[in-house]
C-alpha cells in the first residue's frame, strides 16, 4: 500500500493530525496561503470579467515544491485546510498548483482535531465546493479593488501609508460617530429618592421611589422632588404587596467567534487579536504531557451554536458524574444561522471534555490555560440546568406615593456552580407581610445626569459589527488591529477613540464614496457573499454592480477632494535652522519635525508630559514613554543625561517619611498613593 499524502496549513496542526493517521500518510503543511493577488499592481482584469491574476506567493517556491514532490509519488493527495471559504479557496489553490482534478474527492475537512474526527473525514472526501471558492474570490476581488483604488487617493490627498477597505473604512466610521454622538450629547437632569426603613433591630431595607398609584413618574427637577419630599415627611412605610416567586436564570449559550472576543475581553482583558492567536494554538494543538499533541478546541471561526450529538452525550456523563443527575439539562440545538457552511460548523467547546483545565495546565502557557479554562467551564456551563432563586417584590407607600424594593437568594446554583458571573450577588430582603408598617430612618434624594453613550470597547465593537452584519468572524480582529495600525484609532485604558487622522478619512470617505461607509450596504454585501456561497448567484456579477458605481465616484473624488495638510503647531524650535517645529503625521505616527521639512531635516520625538519636574534632576519634565511592547513607564525629557525611571506615576509629591518621591499605584481593584522607596510603608 502506498503513501497518501495529506496538507493542511500548519506545521501545528500536521504535527497533531501526522498521530492519529499513522505510517501510511505524510501529513505536510502548506504554511498558509500559497496563492494570491500580487502586491505590486492590481491584480485584477476589470476589462475581461474580473479575473483575479493569481501568483505564487513570494517566498512559497520551495513549498509548493516540496508539496509537488511528495504528491507525485503518493496514491491519493486529501486537503484537509479549514472548514470555512478561506480553507477551501487554500484547497482550490493547492489543486491548482499540484496538477489535481477538483471535481475528484480530494478535500476532506472536520470540526476539531481528533483520532475520531480525522478518521471519519479520511473516510467521507468531497470535491472542492466551488461556490464556496467563488464567495471567498468575490471577497478578495471586491476588497482588492476598494483598497487599490481608493487608497492612492488618500495617499495624493493626505498622506502615504493610508488605506481603505471595505471593512475596516466602515468599522472606523463607526468608532467616528460614537465619538459624534458623545461631544453632541447634552446631559438632561434626573432625580431619585430613596427611603431607608428600619425593619428590625438588625435590617434596613433600601426603598427606591417608583411613583404613584397611576404609574411610575419619572423627577426632572428639584422642585419636584421638594415636593415629593415634603408630603413624605415623617410618615411611616407601609407595606402594600408582597410578591414571591422562584425565578430561573438559564445557562449561557456555548462560544462563537464573537462572543468568545467579547467574552475573553470581558473575563480576561484579551484584546481580540490576542484571543485569535491563542484559540488558534488551542485548536491546532498543543503537546499535552503523556498524551502528544492534542487539539484541544473545535473550529474557532464560527457563529454557528450547534453541538455535535456526540459531544452531548460526552458533557452529559460528564456532569452527571462529576455534579449528579439534577445538574444536567439537555441542550436544543437550534443554530442561529442559516448559511450551509456555517451550520455544518459547532460552536466552539473543547474537543476533550475529560480534559479539564486544571488536569493539563502545567502543559499550557498562561495565556492558553486562561483561555480554555473559559471556553471549558462555558461548554460544561451550557449542558447545565437553570439557576434558580426565591426571589421577592415588595410594593409599599408613604403617603400617597409608591416605593419598590426586591430582593434573591440563590435556591439552586445550577450551571453557576461552573461558570459565574460578577453581577450575582444576592440581596436577601427579610420577611415583610402586607399591611405591616415601618419608621423611615432616612430619605436620600440625589440629583443625577444622563450620561453619553459609552466609547466602544474592543468587545463592543465586535458586537456591533455582529449585529450589523458588518464583516463575519474572522475579519473582526485584523479589522481592529488595521485601524490601530493606521493611526485611524488610538486605545486609551480600553476605549478605542478616533484620531484627527481617523476624522478626515472617514470624512473624505463619507463625502465621496458613501457606499462603502453606509452600515447596511456593506451588511448587503455579506448576504450577496451568502448567496454565491448557495449557489444562488454568479460572484462577477456581484462584482460588477459594485464596480460600475465605484469607478464613478473614483473619477469625482480625484477633482473633487482638496488636499489635507496634517499639521500642528508647537513650541519647539528647530536646533539646525531656529525655524518653528510641527507636528507632522508619519509613517510610523506622529513626530515633530521643522517646519521647512524636509528641506530641513530637524526632527523631535512628541514627550507626552505630565506636568511635574523630574523628582531626581529637578531640571527635565517627567514624560509618559513605553517600552517595546507597549507598556507605559515614566522617563524624564532630559535622558539620557537623567536616567529616571518609574513604572507608577509620580504625583509631584515628597514622602512625609522619608523624602522619596510618591507615585500613584494602580491595580484592577485599587488606587493608592505610595512612597517609590521599597523599604518605606507609606501609603495612602
Amino acid at each position: 500500500m502506498g503513501k497518501n499524502l495529506v496538507i493542511v496549513e500548519s506545521p501545528a496542526k500536521a504535527k497533531t493530525i501526522g498521530k492519529f493517521l499513522g505510517k501510511n500518510y505524510t501529513v505536510k503543511a502548506s504554511v498558509g496561503h500559497i496563492r494570491d493577488l500580487p502586491k505590486s499592481k492590481l491584480g485584477v482584469d476589470v476589462e475581461n470579467d474580473f479575473e483575479p491574476q493569481y501568483i505564487t506567493i513570494r517566498g512559497k517556491g520551495s513549498v509548493v515544491n516540496e508539496l509537488k514532490k511528495q504528491a507525485k509519488k503518493s496514491d491519493k493527495v486529501y486537503l484537509a485546510t479549514d472548514p470555512d471559504r478561506e480553507g477551501e479557496a487554500i484547497s482550490w489553490h493547492l489543486a491548482y498548483l499540484l496538477g489535481l482534478n477538483e471535481e475528484e474527492p480530494i478535500r476532506i475537512e472536520f470540526n476539531e482535531i481528533t483520532k475520531d474526527a480525522i478518521k471519519k473525514a479520511i473516510k467521507h472526501p468531497r470535491k472542492i465546493d466551488r461556490p464556496l471558492v467563488d464567495a471567498q474570490q468575490a471577497r478578495r476581488v471586491v476588497d482588492r479593488l476598494v483598497g487599490y483604488k481608493i487608497s492612492p487617493i488618500l495617499w495624493a490627498k493626505i498622506r502615504k501609508g493610508l488605506s481603505a477597505g471595505r471593512v475596516q473604512s466602515v468599522t472606523t466610521k463607526l468608532i467616528c460617530d460614537r465619538e459624534n454622538e458623545i461631544n453632541a450629547f447634552e446631559p438632561e437632569e434626573y432625580w431619585s429618592i430613596d427611603a431607608i426603613t428600619q425593619i428590625d433591630k438588625k435590617n434596613k431595607v433600601d426603598f427606591k421611589f417608583y411613583g404613584d398609584e397611576k404609574g411610575k413618574i419619572e423627577l426632572h427637577s428639584k422642585d419636584e422632588v421638594d415636593l415629593i419630599l415634603k408630603s413624605i415627611k415623617n410618615k411611616d412605610l407601609v407595606v402594600k404587596a408582597v410578591e414571591k416567586k422562584e425565578r430561573k436564570r438559564s445557562a449561557p449559550k456555548p462560544f462563537t467567534t464573537s462572543s468568545l472576543q467579547q467574552e475573553a475581553s470581558g473575563k480576561l482583558s484579551f484584546t481580540t487579536k490576542k484571543t485569535m492567536i491563542v484559540a488558534q494554538q488551542l485548536y491546532e494543538g498543543v503537546d499535552i504531557k503523556g498524551k502528544g499533541s492534542l487539539g484541544l478546541i473545535t473550529y474557532i471561526r464560527t457563529d454557528s451554536f450547534r453541538i455535535s450529538d456526540e459531544a452531548q452525550e460526552n458533557a452529559k456523563n460528564y456532569i452527571n458524574d462529576k455534579y449528579g443527575k439534577d445538574y444536567f439539562k439537555k441542550y436544543q440545538n437550534n443554530s442561529k444561522s442559516k448559511k450551509k457552511i456555517q451550520d455544518a460548523h459547532e460552536c466552539i467547546r473543547p474537543s476533550y471534555v475529560d480534559l479539564a483545565p486544571e488536569d493539563i495546565e502545567d502543559s499550557l502557557s498562561k495565556e492558553q490555560f486562561k483561555l480554555y479554562k473559559l471556553i471549558w467551564e462555558r461548554f460544561i456551563a451550557t449542558m447545565m440546568a437553570d439557576a434558580i432563586y426565591d426571589s421577592q417584590n415588595i410594593s409599599a407607600s408613604i403617603d400617597k406615593y409608591i416605593f419598590k424594593t426586591n430582593g434573591s437568594k440563590l435556591k439552586f446554583d445550577g450551571f453557576m456552580k461552573v461558570y459565574s458571573f460578577s453581577s450575582q450577588e444576592e440581596t436577601i430582603l427579610p420577611d415583610m407581610k402586607e399591611a405591616s408598617v415601618f419608621p423611615v430612618k432616612k430619605i436620600d434624594p440625589k440629583q443625577h445626569f444622563t450620561q453619553p453613550p459609552a466609547r466602544y470597547s474592543e468587545a463592543s465593537l465586535v458586537k456591533t459589527l455582529e449585529e450589523l452584519g458588518i464583516g463575519r468572524p474572522s475579519t473582526y480582529a485584523p479589522t481592529i488591529s488595521t485601524i490601530l495600525q493606521r493611526d485611524y484609532v488610538e486605545k486609551k485604558s480600553n476605549s478605542l477613540i478616533p484620531t484627527e487622522l481617523g476624522f478626515i478619512v472617514t470624512e473624505i470617505m463619507s463625502e465621496n464614496f458613501k457606499e462603502i461607509v453606509d452600515y447596511t450596504f456593506t451588511a448587503d454585501m455579506e448576504n450577496n457573499l451568502d448567496k454565491i456561497e448557495d449557489g444562488e448567484i454568479e460572484w462577477q456579477n456581484i462584482v460588477k454592480d459594485f464596480y460600475s458605481p465605484l469607478e464613478e465616484s473614483i473619477e469625482k473624488a480625484v477633482e473633487n477632494i482638496e488636499k489635507v495638510i496634517l499639521e500642528e503647531k508647537t513650541d519647539e524650535i528647530c536646533d539646525i535652522c531656529g525655524s518653528e517645529m510641527v507636528i507632522k503625521f508619519g509613517r510610523f505616527g506622529k513626530f515633530i519635525a521643522c517646519k521647512n521639512y524636509p528641506e530641513c531635516k530637524g526632527t523631535k520625538p512628541i514627550l507626552e508630559r505630565i506636568g511635574i519636574k523630574c523628582p531626581e534632576c529637578s531640571d527635565g519634565d517627567v514624560i509618559i514613554r513605553k517600552t517595546k511592547k507597549g507598556r507605559i513607564f515614566y522617563g524624564c525629557s532630559s535622558f539620557p543625561k537623567c536616567r529616571f525611571v518609574s513604572w507608577d506615576r509620580p504625583n509631584g509629591e515628597k514622602c512625609p517619611k522619608c523624602d522619596s518621591f510618591l507615585v500613584l499605584s494602580k491595580t484592577k481593584t485599587t488606587e493608592k498613593i505610595k512612597c517609590s522607596n521599597k523599604e518605606c510603608d507609606y501609603e495612602k
